[in-house]
């Protein structure tokens, strides 16, 4: 089907939304509660446009895609819009360094100063620099904040294993609500409470421990901001490149994208590629970091000479063992379970 886009025809496929069809042409939509493998949401209204013939601004994310259709993102009502609503988002999130005009010159202090136990700031957020909300206030160009701001004054929760949860940071986007329920059957996580008093909780404010929480990352994974963080990762250093690898845990082969700096594994986080398509257990989440880079890993087969284990290559290895005057027979044991290395 074909439809106009801010003057550009634009072809899409039966079943897209507004949303899919304007980033498959280019055309950018700024939007925060929306995910590639979740169901529409339309909850932060960050995504407005205008169609011709609809009375009001549609949400462009839960909004199909119709032959012929006339869609406008830029008029200057949708831009209004989309900054008052941000304003909104932003008056219980901690937003000076988003709208501050020297954010630029502290760049060179974020990487120290973001290692405190309480986010008031971009640059103590450990999600500084891969924050999607920050690349939406660029979007938008939003420079000030005229709603009165309200601090939401809650303790970061560190009870449970591998992740904080600071929900000061959240922006009750949903998502990782959905991907709980939706991707991963689990659905340990709801909106709780009404209106002002709305947050991301559990069933009678339990510990993830206690809900069947199977730790696999994936809230942590779609969250926008830094209200869920890995906490192995948070005092580390930013990366300097990426490299992909296939998790070493076991056989089934799950591919990872690996934060390096100085050749050394800062995280991993699943990868969109098979078997995985972006998930991962518990293990390939959090433990790959303590795997590759831990001392006792293997880097290079081993053979014993005068009772000492020493460095050899894969030939004199195989040597040494088929050579072994000891040997009275040779097993080898498979197992599907086995580490991929």
């Amino acid at each position: 089907m074909k439809l106009l886009i801010d003057e550009r025809e634009v072809v899409c496929r039966d079943g897209q939304t507004v949303l899919e069809a304007a980033r498959g042409a280019g055309i950018a939509i700024p939007s925060l509660c929306d995910h590639r493998d979740l169901v529409p949401f339309a909850g932060c209204r960050i995504c407005l446009v205008e169609i011709e013939g609809r009375r009001d601004p549609v949400p462009a994310c839960a909004t199909p895609a119709e032959d012929g259709q006339v869609v406008r993102t830029r008029t200057p009502e949708v831009l209004a819009l989309r900054r008052k609503v941000l304003e909104l988002i932003l008056a219980s999130h901690p937003y000076a360094c988003l709208v501050c005009a020297e954010k630029p010159s502290c760049e060179d202090l974020k990487a120290t100063i973001r290692k405190v136990g309480e986010v008031t700031g971009c640059v103590l957020c450990p999600a500084n620099g891969a924050c999607e909300l920050q690349r939406v206030v660029e979007m938008v160009g939003l420079d000030k904040v005229e709603v009165p701001a309200v601090y939401r004054g809650q303790e970061v929760r560190r009870a449970d294993p591998f992740f904080d949860r600071d929900y000061n940071l959240c922006i009750l986007c949903g998502r990782c609500i959905r991907v709980c329920e939706e991707v991963r059957g689990a659905a340990v996580l709801s909106f709780v409470h009404r209106g002002g008093r709305t947050e991301v909780g559990t069933a009678f404010d339990r510990a993830l421990l206690e809900t069947g929480c199977r730790f696999c990352g994936a809230c942590v994974d779609v969250c926008p901001t830094g209200a869920l963080v890995e906490r192995a990762v948070r005092p580390l250093p930013r990366p300097e490149r990426a490299a992909e690898a296939v998790c070493p845990f076991c056989a089934d082969g799950c591919g990872l994208e690996l934060d390096i700096r100085d050749d050394r594994v800062l995280a991993s986080r699943p990868a969109d590629v098979p078997p995985n398509r972006g998930q991962a257990c518990v293990k390939g989440r959090f433990l790959v970091r303590v795997a590759l880079s831990g001392e006792g890993r293997l880097l290079e087969p081993l053979v014993r000479r005068d009772g000492r284990l020493v460095a050899s290559t894969l030939d004199e290895a195989l040597d040494a063992a088929s050579d072994d005057p000891g040997r009275q027979r040779m097993e080898k044991l498979v197992s599907g379970r086995y580490l991929g290395e």
